[in-house]
């Protein structure tokens, strides 16, 4: 189905069961942590699943590709990523299936059912209000630090949406591990399982990967770490296969 595409947009092909996304190029565009995140997330058939942040709806679409949840909604204050979310939905045939809506996620009580979903997923801004560089445009300032909402709001709300046993999915910076864990631990999202990305093997970890379940019984597992790129600078096999390479 044909959209009106803005003077700053583009469509990018997914590379993925023909899915196509709405991204503005002077605006916030996905990287690899959206895609490793819905890599990550183990949705089950038929679930619910709400998308804390979703932007121009890039993991919810990559998760309805994924996955055989039976809806995903899409929570994005920025009115004019949600619209591009909205209209990447509609070229993607997945109104049945995917929901997008321009709220805060601090003012959504009565909007979203309350401890009614299976899953919630989040790649939040990574830094906080003070931190990083600010010499940015605001839809990329918004995006990459926590001025509308904190790493503790997402957590709260996350709380207040999912079911008891539910499970949240994080990517985040490993400088913010500790807030993490803090408050995940704080609003009884217990940390079942921790996944360090590194760009190389030599390299530090630049992005980490999170799984928590509401009212879990404390036992972390920390899996194999995840490994970007190879000694000469190609993906790596596991990479390969997550963009559906080989």
């Amino acid at each position: 189905m044909e959209v009106q595409l803005k003077e700053t947009e583009r469509i990018d092909d997914l590379q993925l069961k023909g899915l196509k996304l709405i991204q503005d190029t002077n605006g916030f565009c996905f990287g690899i942590d959206a895609v490793l995140l819905a890599n990550f997330a183990k949705v089950k058939k038929g679930a619910k699943v709400v998308d804390l942040g979703t932007g121009t709806g890039i993991l919810s679409i990559l998760l309805c590709a994924k996955t055989k949840l039976s809806k995903i909604i899409g929570i994005e204050i920025q009115k004019d990523m949600a619209d591009m979310a909205k209209r990447s939905c509609i070229i993607n045939n997945l109104q049945d299936r995917f929901e997008v809506m321009n709220e805060n996620i601090k003012e959504l009580k009565g909007k979203i059912n309350k401890n009614g979903f299976d899953a919630i997923v989040m790649n939040p801004p990574y830094m906080g209000l003070n931190s990083g560089k600010t010499n940015e445009n605001m839809k990329k300032l918004i995006s990459r630090h926590e001025i509308t909402a904190t790493l503790e709001d997402f957590i709260i709300a996350s709380k207040g949406f999912l079911k008891d046993k539910g499970c949240l999915y994080i990517v985040h910076r490993p400088n913010r591990l500790v807030d993490l864990t803090y408050l995940l631990r704080k609003y009884k999202l217990e940390p079942k399982v921790l996944r360090f990305v590194h760009s190389k093997a030599e390299s530090a970890a630049n992005l980490v990967l999170i799984k928590a379940v509401k009212n879990g019984r404390p036992f972390l597992k920390i899996s194999e770490p995840l490994y970007v790129y190879d000694k000469s600078g190609n993906y790596t096999n596991e990479i390969l296969k997550i963009y559906n390479k080989i």
